[in-house]
């Protein structure tokens, strides 16, 4: 394993599968990811306008490069459905440096 302060995972929940995919491929093809993992299927309870409230959602977990975080966030934020988008940034301590040396290959060129 080798540490890295340069790479991060950044976590954002949606209301469906389709929603989490369409943002994935958008921050994939704009080279803002390097990859997404889905999990479909979460259920979540939560406090909304003064009420408490559950859904079922897909959370994404997209590995992306600390100089890249930035436009992620407004990428997700305005594709995003949601009027206030859980997005939560992971900082990556270590990684195997084969995976790391392709994240930064897949993101930077």
């Amino acid at each position: 394993m080798k540490t890295t302060s340069e790479f991060k995972i950044v976590l954002t929940s949606t209301p469906d599968l389709v929603v989490a995919k369409h943002l994935a491929e958008a921050a994939i093809t704009q080279k803002l990811a390097a990859c997404a993992n889905f999990i479909p299927g979460m259920e979540s309870i939560y406090w909304w306008k003064g009420q408490i409230e559950t859904a079922s959602e897909a959370l994404v977990l997209l590995k992306t490069h600390s100089s890249r975080v930035e436009a992620l966030e407004e990428l997700i934020r305005s594709h995003h459905p949601y009027d206030t988008p859980e997005i939560i940034v992971i900082p990556m301590e270590a990684a195997s440096e084969k995976y790391l040396s392709w994240l930064g290959a897949s993101i930077l060129g």
